[in-house]
């Protein structure tokens, strides 16, 4: 535990930066996330860089399973956003909110940052580094759950309930193939195509 809370701390500074009320509006977001998974990623591999055969085991069959997770994710928050607009009057104003930060940046460069940076980024340090020791420390079921809520936790400050919950899916999602596949590898394909997806080819919200 006393490996990966200094990297929970760091990512709960850059989180509640980018995503806080208080604070967004004094950065860019694209700019403060490349810094925060770039920070993140550097820790990770300080800290775990014994331990990067265990976490990066490559099959090819990983490559299409990524894939279709990825498809799989995307499907069920298409869904997801149909039945939460039947039943919640906020859910779409809130979707909104999140795509808002596509201004900031060209579409091209956001799903350039997305694909090939961002997504790989988040799951070397949530699953390949953070998920990865807690599970050797408490057990896999438990440093499944720890990662997950704090993963969840860290998106708490834009107060955006529909933000919370996609990162509390994913966070299940992603969490449970690195419990399954003992590898980053599958997650990292879908959470990096799955972001590209959704933020930038097909979005679920229009703005």
């Amino acid at each position: 535990m006393k490996k990966v809370i200094p990297g929970f701390i760091i990512a709960a500074i850059f989180w509640f930066l980018m995503f806080s009320p208080w604070t967004k509006d004094l950065f860019n977001f694209w700019v403060m996330m490349l810094l925060a998974t770039t920070s993140l990623n550097i820790y990770s591999f300080v800290k775990g860089r014994n331990q990067l055969k265990d976490v990066y085991k490559f099959e090819t069959k990983w490559i299409y399973i990524g894939v279709i997770a990825a498809a799989i994710l995307y499907l069920t928050f298409y869904a997801g956003n149909y039945f939460s607009n039947m039943l919640f009057n906020f859910a779409n104003h809130q979707i909104e909110n999140i795509y808002a930060t596509k201004t900031q940046a060209d579409k091209i460069f956001i799903g350039a940052a997305l694909l090939l940076w961002i997504g790989p980024a988040e799951e070397i340090f949530w699953r390949g580094f953070a998920q990865h020791n807690l599970q050797l420390e408490y057990g896999e079921t438990k440093g499944f759950i720890i990662t997950t809520a704090i993963y969840a936790i860290v998106h708490i400050w834009a107060f955006n309930f529909m933000l919370f919950m996609a990162a509390l899916i994913c966070g299940i999602f992603w969490g449970w193939m690195f419990k399954k596949y003992k590898s980053v590898i599958p997650g990292l394909i879908s959470h990096a195509i799955w972001d590209a997806v959704i933020f930038v080819v097909l979005p679920i919200a229009t703005r």
